[in-house]
């Protein structure tokens, strides 16, 4: 048996599923995607499977219960952009499946509308490869 002299971890993030979950979503990867935690169908079945860990809803705004769903699938489909296994022109389906999902959940037509701007202003330089979260060493 080896043991660790160091341990590697990301920052950023605040929630962590403790159930597997699945979503049928507008994004149509090429080819199956799947990573350690996250698997889209290329019919739009997305698995977010237990232990995935997310930052929640970004930006100025306030973490509700109305605000959770969407942000986990959301973070999920801009991390699959991010990897390269869905197509950067899919972020407005993304974006549309988070304003659905909490519209779903009961959130007011005014918050989603300010959400879904903030998203077209901001969010591109999520879904961008140089944008992976850095993976730290310590010691």
């Amino acid at each position: 048996m080896e043991f660790s002299s160091h341990i590697k971890y990301q920052k950023g993030f605040r929630y962590q599923t403790v159930e597997t979950h699945i979503f049928d979503v507008a994004c149509r990867p090429p080819r199956i995607a799947n990573t350690q935690f996250i698997n889209l169908t290329t019919a739009g079945i997305l698995t977010i499977k237990c232990g995935y860990s997310w930052d929640g809803p970004s930006g100025p705004t306030i973490n509700t219960d109305n605000f959770m769903r969407g942000s986990l699938v959301h973070d999920a489909l801009y991390e699959l952009m991010r990897k390269g296994f869905l197509a950067l022109n899919e972020k407005k389906n993304a974006d549309d499946e988070l304003i659905r999902l909490c519209k779903e959940d009961g959130m007011w037509g005014i918050r989603r509308w300010w959400v879904y701007r903030g998203l077209h202003r901001f969010g591109e330089a999520a879904t961008l490869p140089i944008n992976k979260r850095k993976t730290y060493t310590a010691p």
